[in-house]
């Protein structure tokens, strides 16, 4: 891209980012700013460390949690088409999840548990209330029986690396033996909202999630890159997979997630975590929420959907509860939404997503921006990279 166009500043996001991949902290990354048809791509580094081959604009990356927003945007889909309403119980279509009881306290046995106050709506999977998900205290995923009894079925809540060896009606049985956390609608709790709702938007389409997010959005987006799996001659153009060792403090290639555990389809089309996606393919799906629904003329989504989407539905207690994931956040459907000014946005109303593999995205409404950085070095979200990132862009 030509310099001579860049945004304002944006000569200091790349020097920024060029100077952590210098300094050892990644091997590379690639970041996108546009605000209209300006944009500027910078990939930066290389896909592996000690590695040759470049970090291009075309590179794919294992986009994580970024998953989480095309959820949103297709139960959004599935309303407007009279197939899902926001206020009916979810149990219509996932009776597995009828009758689950509410545990007494956290801690104590499967089988202490309380009447659900109400059934579990659409809307409670969409906002993260849905009463299940990571606890974080007192620490990760506490060793309490509902844990052990997640980990047991190998459900995988939280990190989608190992996959879950079940498909969806037999992840969604097991998922109903296991009693909620809280009742439905009380807390913001993180990921597993977003693993059922997959499965209950595959339902509610009379498809694989695959096949519905192909066709209702990647093919009318022209997002050709994204997908749950990659044809096998386009592997090579997924970059090493990072994040530092615990025990010896240094940054190790992750021995998950290798690149040929993405040449099949998965058993489990993950929702919350399961796509891959390039920078100008994830800028088109940004573009379409940020122009309200419509892409190149062409109206995808309602305007009354896009500010559902995007609109905080936590109140301060809840958000103050969403604990180091949340971090001061609100939530609108299946994305992150700032409610007070910061050193980001001076105006509230940003929204977008990270991922937990090192990938970030945001739209500034206000600013009529975009702004994406796409890594695969879990460090960036936490050590100050990310950030700076965000302030930059």
């Amino acid at each position: 891209m030509t310099h001579s166009t860049a945004p304002a500043g944006a000569d200091g996001l790349a020097t920024a980012m060029v100077a952590r991949v210098a300094a050892g902290e990644l091997p590379g990354l690639v970041t996108l700013v546009a605000r209209g048809d300006d944009v500027r791509v910078d990939p930066i580094g290389t896909l592996t460390f000690g590695g040759t081959v470049p970090m291009r604009r075309d590179t794919i990356f294992r986009i994580g949690s970024m998953t989480k927003p095309v959820l949103g945007v297709a139960t959004m889909m599935l309303v407007e088409d009279g197939r899902l309403a926001l206020d009916e119980p979810i149990d219509r279509l996932l009776p597995e999840l009828a009758g689950q009881g509410v545990l007494r306290r956290l801690d104590g046995p499967l089988d202490d548990t309380v009447p659900a106050h109400r059934p579990t709506t659409v809307e409670d999977l969409l906002t993260f209330r849905m009463g299940f998900g990571l606890i974080f205290e007192p620490s990760f995923q506490p060793p309490y029986p509902v844990v052990a009894a997640t980990d047991e079925r190998q459900l995988r809540i939280g990190p989608p690396d190992p996959r879950t060896p079940h498909d969806p009606d037999e992840w969604i049985r097991q998922f109903g033996t296991l009693p909620l956390l809280h009742q439905p609608g009380e807390r913001w709790e993180y990921d597993s909202a977003a693993l059922v709702l997959g499965v209950l938007v595959a339902r509610a389409a009379g498809q694989s999630l695959p096949d519905f997010f192909r066709a209702r959005i990647f093919a009318p987006l022209g997002m050709t890159e994204t997908g749950f799996s990659l044809p096998t001659g386009d592997l090579d153009r997924l970059p090493g997979y990072y994040a530092t060792d615990p025990e010896t403090g240094a940054l190790a290639e992750q021995k998950l997630s290798m690149p040929g555990e993405w040449a099949e389809p998965p058993v489990f089309p993950s929702g919350a975590a399961g796509l891959v996606s390039t920078v100008d393919d994830y800028l088109a799906f940004a573009r379409m929420l940020l122009h309200r629904g419509v892409h190149r003329g062409e109206r995808l989504l309602s305007e009354r959907s896009v500010e559902l989407i995007t609109t905080n539905h936590l109140t301060p207690e809840q958000i103050a509860g969403g604990g180091p994931v949340l971090d001061g956040q609100g939530w609108g459907y299946c994305l992150a939404v700032s409610t007070v000014p910061d050193e980001v946005s001076p105006v509230p109303g940003r929204y977008g997503w990270d991922g937990g593999y090192g990938t970030s995205w945001f739209n500034d409404p206000h600013r009529d921006l975009i702004a994406i950085a796409l890594t695969q070095t879990v460090d960036f979200l936490f050590n100050g990279g990310l950030t700076e990132f965000q302030r930059l862009a």
